[in-house]
C-alpha cells in the first residue's frame, strides 16, 4: 500500500483548507446557485428544517451534499448524490444537534446549520431498524464526545489517527449499538465501481500516487446499508 509522507499529508490538509477557503467561504451561496445542475434529480418531499427536526431521534443518520468542489468529487467517485454524513446526538433542546467530522475538527452542529450547507437543501435521514434504548442513546453521545476535536483526515484512511465523516458515523454506531453501517473497501475497489470517476483528480489529490490498497468507508456505503429505514428523503428549506 502506498502511503503519503508526513509533509505530503500536511500539504493535502493545506490543499483542503485552501479549497474550502476559496470555495467554502461562500459555500452555501455556491451550493444554492448550482443546485439545478449539481443534484441528480429534484427531491419529491419538501419540509422545513424545524419540521424535520421534530421527526428526528438520537442515532438517526443525516446525509447532505456539500457543494464545494472536492466534496462533489467524493460523490462522483461513489456513484451517488451524497458526500457528507452526520449523526443525531441530541433532540432535547430547541433543535436537534448533529455530530459530524468536518474540516478542520470534528464536533457538533445545530441541525439548521448542518442542513444549510447542503446544495439545494437536499437531505436524507435514515434510521436503524430498531429504536435505540436509553443506554444506547447515552452511548451515542459518549462515543461522539470521545471523537470531538479530532483533525479531519484529508486522506480518508480508515486506520489513521484522524477522522472523516463516514468513518465517524460508522464508529459511533458500532461502539454504541454494535451495529455496523457502511462497507469497508479499498480505493481500488471503490474507483473500479465508478468508471466515470475523475481518477485524474484523485491522482492529483494524492500527489501522483493514489493509495490503491487504503481502506475507507464512504457516505454512499453508509446510505446503502441494508436494513436502514427512511425517515425523510427530500428537501429542507
Amino acid at each position: 500500500m502506498t502511503s503519503l509522507s508526513r509533509p505530503a499529508r500536511w500539504c493535502a490538509a493545506a490543499a483542503m483548507a485552501l479549497s474550502l477557503t476559496t470555495v467554502g467561504g461562500a459555500a452555501l451561496a455556491q451550493a444554492r446557485a448550482h443546485a439545478t445542475d449539481d443534484l441528480p434529480a429534484p427531491a419529491a418531499e419538501t419540509t422545513t428544517a424545524a419540521a424535520l427536526g421534530k421527526r428526528l431521534a438520537v442515532g438517526d443518520i443525516v446525509f447532505i451534499r456539500v457543494g464545494a468542489y472536492p466534496f462533489r468529487k467524493v460523490a462522483d467517485a461513489t456513484g451517488t448524490w451524497t458526500n457528507h454524513v452526520g449523526i443525531v446526538l441530541d433532540v432535547s433542546g430547541a433543535e436537534p444537534v448533529v455530530g459530524e467530522s468536518r474540516f478542520p475538527f470534528s464536533g457538533s452542529t445545530p441541525l439548521t446549520r448542518f442542513l444549510a450547507r447542503s446544495a439545494g437543501g437536499r437531505v436524507v435521514v435514515m434510521r436503524l431498524p430498531a429504536p435505540l434504548t436509553d443506554a444506547q442513546r447515552l452511548a451515542v453521545a459518549d462515543a461522539a464526545a470521545r471523537r470531538a476535536h479530532v483533525f479531519y483526515d484529508t486522506g480518508f484512511d480508515l486506520h489513521s489517527h484522524r477522522q472523516f465523516c463516514s468513518r465517524y458515523v460508522h464508529e459511533i454506531l458500532q461502539e454504541a449499538t454494535g451495529i455496523e453501517v457502511g462497507r469497508v473497501e479499498d480505493f481500488r475497489t471503490l474507483l473500479a465501481q465508478a468508471p466515470d470517476a475523475d481518477v485524474g483528480f484523485w491522482r492529483a489529490w494524492y500527489f501522483g500516487a493514489i493509495p490503491w490498497g487504503r481502506e475507507t468507508i464512504t457516505p454512499a456505503s453508509v446510505l446503502r446499508t441494508p436494513g436502514l429505514t427512511t425517515v425523510f428523503d427530500g428537501t429542507a428549506v
